[in-house]
């Protein structure tokens, strides 16, 4: 819980108990799972036997949010999801049909971006790339 606390802290924000349960939540997920709505956190909690409301869930999140503890994500699943913010840039697919969300990295896709920019007189400061995906079906 220490390694919690000091990332509560270094974010500016007080250590309190339902910060550090959902901080705790969103490191223990895997590559699979890592991007979450509050609702799938708050049913984590409740899982592990954790008595903090959904509403709190969802202001915690904001919260860190708001900090830049986490990254929260409106794909066009219809609800926001959140991840931890490593510091790395990355882009998704999502699946269309089971709303799974993949990372990936393509250096070159990232380089074509900035050369497409940078034709037009611009450059990069921040973008999204989400690709919506499903299976492709045999021929």
């Amino acid at each position: 819980m220490a390694a919690e606390n000091q990332e509560l802290r270094k974010a500016g924000l007080k250590v309190t108990l339902p910060r550090v349960k959902i901080l705790q939540i969103l490191e223990a997920t895997d590559e699979t799972t890592h991007h979450m709505s509050a609702e799938v956190v708050y049913d984590a909690l409740r899982d592990a036997g954790e008595d903090i409301g959904l509403a709190t869930v969802y202001r915690v999140l904001a919260q860190f949010e708001a900090a830049g503890l986490v990254t929260r994500h409106n794909f066009e699943t219809g609800h926001s999801v959140f991840e931890l913010d490593r510091g790395d840039h990355h882009d998704h697919m999502v699946v269309e049909d089971t709303g799974e969300v993949i990372e990936f990295i393509d250096p070159v896709i990232e380089k074509r971006q900035h050369e497409i920019a940078k034709a037009h007189g611009y450059e990069i400061v921040d973008h999204s790339l989400v690709l919506y995906v499903r299976k492709k079906q045999e021929d």
